[in-house]
């Protein structure tokens, strides 16, 4: 069993930044891969990024490749989001996810949090 709790969010300009975390408990987590995903208001839940259980790979959406980061300190049971040049589209719930194994789709994450707010203003 891995619960998740995401934080970080919160509102900020275009071209601006934020750093979200998931904190997880668990013994599991330094074996799991983990992912970011977001849902904005009428729109179906999409991948952004994820990092396997070691750190060492990492894979994004083309919309986020090069402004976004995910990193990993499993010493800390804690996944990072760093977000950067960020766009009002980026407006959106973001949810941290854990998996056995990376992968894009929802249905490849077994465990997930709340979800934090992100809003960016144009």
């Amino acid at each position: 069993q891995v619960e998740l709790v995401e934080s970080g969010g919160g509102l900020v300009q275009a071209g601006g930044s934020l750093r979200l975390s998931c904190a997880a408990s668990g013994r599991t987590f330094s074996s799991n891969a983990m992912g970011w995903f977001r849902q904005a208001p009428g729109k179906e839940r999409e991948f952004v990024a994820t990092i396997n259980w070691s750190g060492l790979r990492t894979y994004y959406a083309d919309s986020v490749e090069g402004r976004f980061t995910i990193s990993r300190d499993n010493a800390k049971n804690t996944v990072y989001l760093e977000m950067n040049s960020l766009k009002p589209e980026d407006t959106a719930v973001y949810y941290c996810a854990a998996s056995v194994i990376s992968g894009v789709t929802t249905t490849r994450y077994t465990y997930w949090g709340q979800g934090t707010q992100v809003t960016v203003s144009s």
